[in-house]
């Protein structure tokens, strides 16, 4: 996308979600998983000499390994995909803080960020009347701000509030710097982690003086239907909506079959476009993914012609095979009409209160 065409990426963004059911990616993880990296693999020229293990450390590969992060981007541009998302779901300071690598959170950022713009504009290039778009993912964190992660001290955090916020400025500060089209606050399992993420977004198109469309998505943990920190999907949703997101959604933790009856119960309060991206099943005794494309696209086909989403795609075990099957299944198929509410106060604790 041209500079021009980029600072209308907003209104071809919106335009685009009015007319169908825009199409997410994939999981990463997994396709980085099938390239079986070492550890001098991750560590690349770069961090040849980095004074303690960084095998596993998926957002350092936008660094060391760029040409493989950039084919899974096109991977999934190629299976259908409108919308990639960055491969930053653990680049805040904090989360980098497992390999030592806080001060390289901001370049991590940049370059995931510029490596999947390139990927969109190439495929907006060729196809100039599908156009794509760069989602940058702000993960969760490995810590909450409101569990203790001490069983026998209730009281106690590993993180605060602010400590969130200025690890989420450096990131968005470093993914709008990237190109990237929109913001995904993605996997929340922790509300107050999330309404950081939220502010630091929100601070920094202050800052910049523009903003981008914000996408919300949390993770229902088990069949509880709660969130980690163990609000309702419904009571999530009224945390959130004061941002005004672009969308809001569920990803992660379930499967299609599992997570459909939480994606109807946000799709019945949300004055936003719907989106959802489940894992390819539930993670068999080896922690691999069973489900295959043709059975999630079912899936996903019957949430699109119930009128529940606007915006799928996949999380953990999916590929870019799932992705095309999903795209398939849907096309053609109306995306979700926001409806229209009445006014009532909309509150939240655990659970909803609308009065």
């Amino acid at each position: 996308m041209s500079q021009h065409t980029r600072s209308n990426a907003k209104t071809v963004l919106a335009e685009a979600a009015e007319k169908r059911i825009l199409i997410l990616d994939g999981a990463m993880g997994t396709m980085i998983q099938r390239h079986k990296l070492e550890e001098e693999d991750y560590r690349g020229e770069q961090f040849a000499d980095w004074h303690c293990d960084v095998k596993g450390n998926n957002d350092l590969l936008v660094i060391t390994q760029p040409d493989i992060i950039y084919q899974i981007h096109c991977d999934y541009f190629e299976a259908g995909a409108d919308i990639i998302e960055t491969n930053t779901f653990n680049a805040t300071t904090i989360a980098m803080a497992d390999y030592d690598m806080q001060a390289q959170s901001r370049d991590i950022n940049l370059a995931a960020a510029r490596l999947a713009r390139k990927a969109a504009d190439e495929y907006t290039a060729k196809t100039p009347n599908k156009p794509r778009f760069v989602a940058g993912v702000l993960g969760p964190t490995n810590r909450t701000a409101s569990i203790s992660p001490d069983v026998n001290d209730p009281g106690k955090r590993n993180v605060t509030f602010d400590e969130l916020v200025e690890a989420y400025c450096e990131s968005t500060e470093a993914l709008i710097e990237g190109g990237v089209d929109l913001i995904m606050l993605e996997t929340i399992f922790d509300t107050l982690n999330a309404k950081a993420a939220a502010y630091a977004v929100e601070s920094v198109f202050d800052k910049l003086g523009k903003s981008l469309p914000v996408m919300v998505s949390g993770t229902i943990t088990d069949a509880s239907g709660r969130t980690l920190s163990g609000q309702t999907a419904e009571a999530f949703y009224y945390s959130m909506r004061h941002i005004n997101p672009f969308s809001f959604g569920l990803n992660c933790a379930l499967g299609p079959d599992l997570l459909r009856q939480y994606v109807d119960e946000v799709a019945n309060v949300s004055e936003c476009l719907i989106s959802a991206h489940p894992n390819a099943g539930l993670p068999n005794e080896f922690g691999e993914y069973d489900m295959e494309g043709p059975e999630m696209a079912t899936h996903l086909k019957e949430w699109a012609e119930s009128g529940l989403v606007n915006i799928v795609g996949g999380c953990c075990g999916s590929t870019p095979d799932h992705i095309r099957r999903i795209a398939d299944a849907v096309e053609g198929v109306a995306p979700r009409k926001v409806p229209k509410f009445e006014p009532k106060m909309r509150l939240s604790g655990l659970e909803p209160f609308v009065h």
